[in-house]
C-alpha cells in the first residue's frame, strides 16, 4: 500500500488523538467519513495500524519509580528469560538488541524496595545494569514520512 498524503494527515490526527471522528479528520483532510473509514480499514487490514490504546499514567497508577533495565544473559538463559519476561507485570516494553547487552526494558515500579526485589528476579538470568528515569524528554513520538 501506497501511503500519500492523506493517509499521512489521517495517521497524523489517529497519533494525537485515537478517538477523533471520522467525521472530524474528514473535515481536517478533505474527504467524507465514509472515505476516511475506508482509508483506515485498509491501512488497518494491511498492518499498517497495529492498534489503538490509552496512555495511563504510571505515577497516579501507583507507580512511583521508572527504570530502564539492561541485561546482558548468562550463557544459556536468554531464551528462558525470553519466556518469562512476558509474565512480569513490571515490564512495560522490553526489546532484544545487539550489542553487549541482549536485552532493554523500561519497567515501572512502585519504590526503591520493589524494584531491589524484581532486581533480584532478574539476576538469575544475567548481568543488570538499571538506570532510573527522571523525566521523559520525548514520549510516544508520532511516526512521519520519510
Amino acid at each position: 500500500m501506497k501511503i500519500d498524503e492523506l493517509n499521512w494527515e489521517i495517521l497524523n490526527s489517529l497519533q494525537q488523538n485515537a478517538r477523533e471522528t471520522f467525521a472530524n479528520i474528514g473535515r481536517k483532510v478533505g474527504l467524507t467519513p465514509p472515505a476516511v473509514a475506508e482509508r483506515v480499514k485498509k491501512m488497518e487490514d494491511l498492518g499498517l495500524i497495529e492498534g489503538y490504546g490509552a496512555h495511563v499514567s504510571y505515577a497516579k497508577a501507583g507507580h512511583q519509580l521508572k527504570a530502564i533495565i539492561m541485561l546482558r544473559a548468562f550463557m544459556g538463559k536468554l531464551k528462558p528469560f525470553l519466556e518469562k519476561v512476558k509474565s512480569f507485570d513490571e515490564v512495560v516494553n522490553c526489546y532484544r538488541i545487539t550489542g553487549n547487552e541482549n536485552i532493554i526494558m523500561e519497567v515501572v515500579l512502585k519504590d526503591q524496595s520493589h524494584l531491589e526485589k524484581f532486581i533480584d528476579k532478574l539476576i538469575i538470568y544475567g548481568e543488570c545494569r538499571t538506570h532510573i528515569v527522571l523525566s521523559n524528554v520525548i514520549s510516544n513520538a508520532h511516526i512521519k514520512p520519510s
